[in-house]
């Protein structure tokens, strides 16, 4: 048998966390569709609900580009999707009239604050955390 290079044991690791991403992706995607949500779309009402907002409770599109990893063009489809649905609004940054904020809406926050238990389930089951806590099927 020969023996493993450190390549192939790398390439093979790579593989598996690409594996955990698919498989933890797909089961939020699965337990967030009764709230008309994906993945995505819980990611970017975590982002905006935590503490990349800045004071006015606001966020460049642009910061959440880098931490949602999305394009920038399926980004602008995703938060408009979620504006049209009452999750977000959007504005016009006031120090630079090219850039756009976004916020939670009220609706936005509730809907949030329903799916957060289920999401982070899904997380402690998946990534191995062992606790499962509240709405874990």
């Amino acid at each position: 048998m020969a023996a493993i290079t450190a390549e192939a044991r790398l390439a093979r690791r790579w593989r598996e966390i690409l594996t955990v991403h698919a498989r933890t992706t797909c089961e939020i995607d699965r337990v967030l569709h009764p709230y008309g949500l994906g993945a995505s779309d819980f990611e970017v009402l975590d982002l905006l609900a935590s503490d990349v907002p800045g004071p006015d409770g606001r966020c460049r599109v642009h910061s959440l580009a880098d931490r949602v990893h999305l394009t920038q063009s399926a980004l602008s489809r995703l938060i408009a999707r979620l504006e049209k649905d009452g999750l977000v609004e959007r504005s016009v940054c006031a120090e630079d009239r090219r850039g756009v904020r976004v916020a939670l809406t009220a609706r936005g926050r509730e809907l949030h604050a329903r799916a957060l238990p289920l999401q982070r389930a899904v997380l402690a089951r998946m990534l191995g955390d062992g606790e499962a806590g509240p709405g874990a099927s």
